[in-house]
């Protein structure tokens, strides 16, 4: 026993020995940051700031550039220009010598207004933080934040699917079976200088960060408000930044309240502290591997004639179920109060009723039947209305989305896809409005601890519903804003998988 015990003893000595020369033998990681204000400054109400915060990451062999963005998307929508991704992708080549590839820019998906030079203004974040080059130690977490936001999807009790937005109305509650699912965890790279404090805290969560700030002004939102807790209360010259997760289907908690004005202040404030938590937590290390994959899938496109056709039939038969009443807004009001304040006697006080019933009368009676017969049509008219709403908007958007993949002119859309290891942080990307499920699928596969999945990045080809949500036969914006055809989800995923395997 003695002897095996020395045998032992002797192959853990060695073990170590060869993992220590190993490390000794890592190149060193070095990180740079910088941010710059991009702000438009003739926004028509100020508010807060927003940033470009770039992260400059090399080992020597392999370089890339990180930059988070306080903006929608990457071209698509919002101010960003079609070629902002391609020029700013050039002019770091030509200046720096940073391989096109090796570039991920993330939006946050902010709905604030930049300044118009902001691919300058990118470029400039980049090159200062290349400037600041420097050895730094690496460690990756999770937080878990649950408060702040809520999946938008309701699913209704006759299998269809609708959402929460303020550009129609809810369901009734009674129609409501259910919602989707969210992802809580946050993910968190940290780099710190070799003095020990923290250079950089790169964090990735999924919520639209589209609550607003009372004033109604230009703002970063709630992201904008977590990266200044997250820089205020670590060392000096900290730089955090966000990269939105599979956001797609979710929002702010509470998004359609009437009641408080709209302020994502305190909703940031709860993430930044998740955040700030997570990070204390971390323990890191020098050496941490940089690696680097960018990959194009060609996804198919949807052909959405045939939900069209759908959603016109559904907007007819819909017309048609609208009958009329002798109630206006005006008489249906008052009425309504006071068949709800008493149900039994709602005309008249009680001794009315029980006289005409002394003397085998029943006016009152039969004017209430009268007026709730009324009431009951108008509020049937008003659903098919609210209804009509969400048809109609989301209709809208199939035919604009329809339109642009016939004009493609190819059954296919290309979609960059980018993986990167950072020690133990694994990150991927794609660059649309990914559904929560997605990034829980793909964490779930995942053969590293800590994995995170961005959407938003090098460029926007609108919501990436999952199957399912591509078969909702009622409407909703992920399902009708898309350019994916059946299958893209299975072909996405997949890839993803290899990519995994090989960071």
């Amino acid at each position: 026993m003695k002897t095996i015990s020395s045998f032992a003893a002797c192959i853990f000595i060695f073990l170590a020995a060869v993992g220590n020369a190993l490390a000794q033998g890592a190149p060193a990681l070095r990180a740079g940051t910088a941010k710059v204000d991009i702000t438009h400054p003739d926004a028509t109400t100020p508010g807060d700031t927003l940033y470009a915060r770039a992260l400059v990451l090399s080992d020597g062999a392999t370089t890339t550039a990180i930059v988070s963005l306080d903006v929608v998307a990457i071209a698509g929508i919002g101010s960003i220009k079609n070629d902002y991704l391609a020029n700013v992708r050039a002019q770091l080549e030509k200046d720096l010598g940073l391989k096109p590839a090796n570039l991920l820019i993330n939006a946050s998906h902010c709905h604030g207004v930049v300044a118009d030079d902001v691919e300058q203004r990118t470029v400039q974040a980049v090159k200062e933080a290349w400037a600041k080059l420097a050895p730094v130690k690496a460690g990756a977490g999770r937080g878990q934040e649950n408060r702040i936001m809520e999946n938008r999807r309701l699913v209704l009790k006759d299998g269809r699917q609708a959402d929460v937005r303020h550009a129609y109305s809810l369901p009734p509650d009674e129609t409501v079976a259910g919602i989707g699912p969210v992802d809580p965890e946050i993910g968190v790279l940290r780099l710190d200088r070799l003095d020990g404090s923290i250079l950089a805290v790169l964090y990735n969560f999924a919520c639209h960060p589209i609550q607003g700030i009372p004033s109604g002004g230009n703002t970063a939102d709630l992201t904008g408000f977590a990266s200044k807790v997250i820089e205020e209360n670590l060392s000096e010259g900290t730089t955090a930044l966000f990269v939105q997760g599979c956001a797609g289907d979710i929002n702010p908690v509470l998004y359609k309240d009437v009641n408080l004005p709209r302020n994502a202040e305190p909703l940031g404030i709860l993430l930044g502290l998740s955040t700030l938590k997570a990070v204390r937590k971390i323990q890191t290390r020098e050496n941490a591997p940089l690696r680097f994959q960018n990959e194009t899938l060609a996804l198919p496109r949807a052909d959405h004639a045939p939900r069209i056709a759908a959603l016109e039939a559904e907007q007819t038969r819909l017309l048609k179920s609208l009958r009329g009443t002798s109630l206006n807004l005006k008489t249906f009001i008052p009425l309504f109060v006071k068949y709800k304040v008493s149900g039994e006697f709602p005309s008249y006080s009680s001794h009315a009723y029980l006289h005409e019933k002394a003397l085998g009368r029943s006016d009152w009676t039969r004017l209430d039947a009268e007026n709730q017969r009324n009431m009951d049509q108008y509020i049937q008219n008003i659903h098919v209305m609210e209804e009509l709403t969400r048809v109609q908007v989301n209709l809208a958007l199939l035919n604009s989305h329809q339109a642009r993949n016939v004009a493609a002119g190819k059954s296919t859309v290309d979609a960059e896809v980018l993986g990167l290891r950072v020690g133990e942080f694994v990150l991927v990307t794609f660059p649309g409005e990914l559904t929560v499920q997605i990034g829980l699928n793909i964490k779930k596969r995942s053969p590293h601890a800590t994995t995170f999945v961005a959407g938003y990045t090098n460029g926007y080809l609108y919501y990436a519903p999952t199957e399912e949500q591509l078969a909702n036969t009622g409407c909703a914006q992920e399902d009708c804003e898309c350019l994916l055809g059946p299958g893209w989800q299975a072909l996405f995923e997949n890839k993803v998988a290899y990519m995994l395997q090989g960071l």
